[in-house]
């Protein structure tokens, strides 16, 4: 049993028991979620595929808040003695996949 959710402009393809690093979700550590914007789920004997979403709700536990590595960029213009770093770290949100919910029939 799987399914492909969309988050942050990214799709991701989870089970239950997966840990997935997200973009950063406006959301407490220890809460759980409701992920309702999926695109494609399979129970293991048929695919639905979602025109554009799939009657399905993913809950995930949100394990806390993280950083990404550090990201170092240049700009750099030859011959005019301009050179300038700077770095970038992104967040995310580290989440548990609990179970899949079916609404409806």
């Amino acid at each position: 049993m799987y399914a492909v959710i969309r988050t942050g402009g990214k799709q991701y393809r989870v089970e239950p028991g997966f840990e997935l690093l997200v973009e950063k979700l406006e959301a407490e550590a220890g809460k759980t979620i409701a992920l309702e914007d999926v695109l494609l789920y399979a129970d293991g004997t048929e695919v639905s595929v979602g025109k554009p979403r799939v009657p399905v709700t993913v809950h995930a536990l949100v394990l806390g808040d993280e950083k990404g590595p550090k990201l170092r960029t240049i700009k750099y213009r030859r011959r005019h003695n301009y050179k300038r770093t700077y770095g970038h770290r992104q967040d995310y949100t580290r989440l548990l996949i609990e179970k899949f919910e079916r609404k409806g029939n």
